[in-house]
């Protein structure tokens, strides 16, 4: 399955029911709620009350992607507020609690996502592809909307779509940041299937069109 998640940091705040309509009438099948503490990225988003919101007005997928310390702290809260994918970073624990996170992810009856920033080392993430539905390949530096795509992350795409072809056939792999309708297509190519559009989304003149855009 290939689809945009939109990603509501970039959205009108004042119109967010709107603006979730929006995301619907493109044929997007997900919505990205970025959360950020201040700690594990510089700047602050949405939390808790966000989540039930969007919760509220939709039937797409919730898709959490947690840019906070200790996320493991918080599964059951992102649970209760309405996510169905909870994605956090691999930096943010201590390697012995990863595992423990993907578990309580699960036992929460949700989808497991685990991502890295752009620099660390994308073969860390061997030990956890066969045990979450998701990876998100950071494209930018994560905590500030509007950066430059990394071009280079394709590799780390491309080693992540090889692993899995091995180990975890449905893995869906998910590229954040500078996102549009080119470096869609480069992230495309590389194996990504899931892409998280911001700016270009809620900044563009026309609706857009996910299942044109994706080629579908």
């Amino acid at each position: 399955m290939k689809t945009l998640a939109p990603s509501i940091l970039a959205s009108d705040m004042l119109y967010l029911g709107a603006e979730i309509k929006k995301i619907e009438k493109s044929g997007s099948k997900y919505v990205h709620v970025d959360v950020m503490d201040g700690c594990f990225v510089p700047n602050i988003s949405f939390g808790m009350p966000i989540i039930s919101a969007v919760r509220s007005c939709t039937d797409l997928v919730v898709d959490v992607h947690a840019m906070i310390v200790n996320p493991d702290k918080y599964i059951k809260d992102f649970a209760k507020a309405g996510a169905d994918i909870i994605t956090f970073h691999l930096e943010a624990l201590e390697p012995k609690r990863v595992m423990e996170t993907i578990d309580a992810i699960h036992k929460e009856g949700l989808k497991a996502g685990i991502s890295i920033k752009p620099g660390t080392d994308v073969k860390e993430l061997i030990p956890y592809i066969k045990c979450v539905e998701m990876v998100l390949i950071m494209t930018v530096e994560p905590g500030f909307g509007g950066q430059k795509f990394m071009q280079d992350m394709m590799d780390k795409v491309r080693f992540v779509r090889e692993v899995a072809e091995k180990e975890n056939k449905e893995l869906d792999i998910q590229v954040d940041g500078g996102i549009n309708n080119e470096t869609l297509k480069v992230a495309m190519e590389a194996g990504a299937n899931i892409f998280v559009l911001g700016t270009a989304f809620f900044k563009s003149e026309t609706l857009i069109d996910a299942e044109k855009l994706l080629g579908e």
